[in-house]
């Protein structure tokens, strides 16, 4: 009898925690579902060629989001530069080269991993006191970039990291039985394989840098900019920058071209995932 009852027990407790689990993703997508749905009744109506190349005003129906887009683009093209060979030489250092038994490796595990976890603000800060200060790339282009960079590196270390882990170390022996120098094991049998973990860790980093508004907003990227930039050092925005900027306006109109404007940066930021997806499922299959 007392087992019986114990199995009903443990039964009751299995089903509870199933639908608690269950109900809290339920909730969860319901919430999502009531914020995209107000975003898309309000800014469906302002979505236009118009609105994705013209240029930002105090009119609201002469505003345009196309400085915003290809500031963007400029800072997501500079922040690849930087941080992807940083990221995988580092992960790649730490992982072939380096003495794992070292203080020195400690060190730098300990710290990777806390810097991963640090909000967005304190980078904005960090990049407000570097920067800042200098006078030539002062709330250009480059310093958005930097600041960015610094906050995604340690991201794209520990994801690069884990891919590297990855490897099977048979194929390891196997290449240095084959007679390869470290090197030649790492292009020819590490990379090729940690490449899906890699470039996924990449993709979705770049995408988190791509929505990040605070620490642009300290490092002095401007909220309303009519020219395209040109170069590393012109003058820019964003389009988390010009959201928050159009957001903050009283006028309802404005209000409503934010949520034009978060529809964009909603579609860049879920094809670029999209494509994180099916470049790993690409090279998986080519590795299977």
């Amino acid at each position: 009898m007392i087992l019986v009852n114990n199995l009903k027990a443990r039964k009751f407790k299995d089903k509870f925690f199933k639908y608690l689990f269950l109900s809290c993703i339920v909730f969860c997508l319901l919430f999502l579902l009531i914020l995209l749905s107000g975003i898309f009744s309000t800014g469906i109506k302002w979505i236009s060629m118009k609105f994705l190349t013209s240029t930002p005003s105090r009119i609201p129906s002469r505003a345009g989001f196309l400085p915003a887009i290809v500031g963007s683009f400029y800072l997501i093209g500079t922040i690849g530069l930087i941080t992807v060979p940083i990221g995988v030489g580092s992960a790649i250092y730490l992982e072939q080269y380096s003495n794992k038994k070292s203080w020195f490796y400690s060190f730098l595990e300990i710290n990777i991993s806390n810097l991963a976890g640090v909000p967005a603000i304190v980078y904005g800060l960090l990049g407000l006191a570097i920067f800042s200060r200098i006078h030539s790339i002062r709330g250009s282009v480059l310093s958005g970039a930097l600041v960015l960079s610094l906050m995604i590196l340690p991201v794209i270390i520990v994801s690069a990291r884990e891919a590297v882990k990855a490897v099977p170390s048979i194929l390891l022996e196997v290449s240095y039985g084959l007679g390869m120098t470290k090197w030649q094991m790492i292009k020819a049998v590490v990379i090729p394989y940690a490449a899906p973990g890699m470039l996924t860790g990449i993709i979705l980093s770049l995408s988190r840098a791509i929505g990040e508004s605070a620490p642009l907003l300290v490092v002095g990227a401007a909220s309303m900019v009519t020219k395209l930039p040109s170069s590393l050092l012109s003058k820019y925005t964003a389009m988390p920058i010009q959201i928050f900027q159009w957001s903050s306006y009283p006028k309802k109109d404005f209000q409503d071209l934010a949520a034009a404007g978060i529809m964009v940066l909603l579609f860049f930021l879920l094809s670029a995932n999209s494509v994180a997806i099916i470049l790993r499922n690409k090279y998986q299959k080519e590795r299977e």
